[in-house]
């Protein structure tokens, strides 16, 4: 269907993103997935095209648009090329943000052209083991002593943590016995500081191109130059970009279940069956048809949330509907389009395979598919 998100800017990015896909990634990508990670040197070279610092202001090297839809366009020519950008995502879409809303005039300086341009990478650590979705409930603790705080504590799960030269850690500064929100603060860790240490970088199912690393913090001592906006402020800075972290796993769900129609197409025209092109069955047309009709109503869904998330209208309840909707609906249209490769199908050597793997997650990291139900449930009063 005939869609009206973009403009001409959005599509020139386009064409300077799928180009840089096709010579850069796709080549290279096998190699990314068994080393576990995209080269540091890659992540410059999108900084040097401008790819990294579009919502960056001019002054610290950005391009001084924070337009979302330009994070969209990099997620659709990644997913067109049956490919991923590593933590780059998870940089710009996640973690970039709190940086924008609440660094400082100093810290701006200090860390932005770096952003820009490539040469610093970023992870944001929230989940302890243990806490899961329970962000109330985290005890990694920080104690001022002077111009320092003393970091102790644990986090798991933390994309990017192995490559990350900046870390926003969500820390426990005060507590309230009246609100377990209260007493939150974002403090950055920064590559090198005694007692912060990488620890298990963690094996997992899919996503293997992107590293998942458990981070350990024993008597951490970081500036207080380093608090991200207000102290004990934070559980109200994660509610805030939650909604577009939540957009940017759907924006990611539907391009990918796109491409795995994709995928399915080539494939059954080519592969023959009792001497006939599997695309020729009537179930194999049939699933592709109902395949794309769930991307179409996914894709006419997240638009309209891309549309009020640029017009800062998007709701946490909105959010919520669209990654449910879409998560969900990957799963079942690359579950569909893997069974029509049959047994290569299961074979890593098929790209379906990993668009297999890489979605089971989406419908668990940005807040599970059940509590997105919990969040749509109290919007209807519930």
């Amino acid at each position: 269907m005939r869609r009206d998100l973009f403009t001409e800017d959005h599509e020139a990015f386009r064409g300077l993103a799928r180009d840089f896909i096709d010579k850069e990634v796709v080549p290279a990508y096998p190699e990314w997935e068994k080393r576990g990670r995209m080269p540091r040197d890659v992540f410059k070279k999108m900084g040097a095209l401008g790819m990294l610092g579009m919502a960056i202001p001019e002054e610290y090297g950005g391009a001084g648009m924070p337009d979302y839809r330009y994070n969209v366009v990099l997620q659709e020519e990644a997913a067109q090329a049956l490919v991923t950008l590593s933590t780059v995502r998870t940089q710009l879409e996640v973690i970039l943000p709190y940086f924008l809303h609440y660094a400082n005039e100093e810290q701006r300086k200090r860390w932005f052209p770096g952003l820009a341009d490539g040469s610093l990478l970023t992870a944001v650590a929230m989940t302890e083991p243990g806490t899961g979705s329970d962000l109330a409930g985290m005890r990694t603790t920080a104690v001022r002593d002077g111009d320092h705080w003393i970091v102790n504590g644990a986090k798991t799960f933390i994309t990017g943590g192995m490559q990350a030269d900046l870390v926003i850690v969500v820390v426990r500064t005060s507590t309230d016995p009246d609100n377990r929100r209260k007493g939150l603060t974002l403090l950055v860790v920064e590559d090198g500081m005694e007692g912060f240490t990488r620890g298990r970088e963690l094996e997992k199912m899919g996503c293997k191109v992107q590293d998942t690393a458990e981070l350990s913090f024993v008597d951490v001592r970081v500036p207080v130059q380093n608090v991200l906006g207000d102290e004990g402020e934070a559980f109200g800075y994660l509610g805030h970009n939650l909604p577009q972290e939540r957009l940017t796993v759907a924006v990611g769900s539907v391009a990918q279940a796109r491409s795995a129609i994709g995928a399915a197409i080539d494939y059954t025209k080519d592969r023959k069956a009792f001497g006939t092109p599997v695309a020729s069955f009537q179930n194999t047309k049939f699933e592709l048809a109902s395949c794309s009709t769930e991307v179409e109503a996914g894709q006419a869904m997240l638009d309209r949330a891309v549309a009020l998330h640029v017009e800062g209208e998007l709701s946490a309840a909105d959010a919520a509907r669209v990654k449910l909707f879409c998560t969900e609906m990957q799963a079942r249209v690359v579950d569909r389009c893997l069974q029509l490769f049959g047994g290569y199908g299961y074979m890593m050597e098929y790209p379906i395979a990993r668009l297999y793997t890489d979605a089971r997650v989406a419908r668990i990291y940005a807040g599970t598919s059940e509590v997105m139900k919990v969040i749509i449930a109290k919007s209807l009063g519930l």
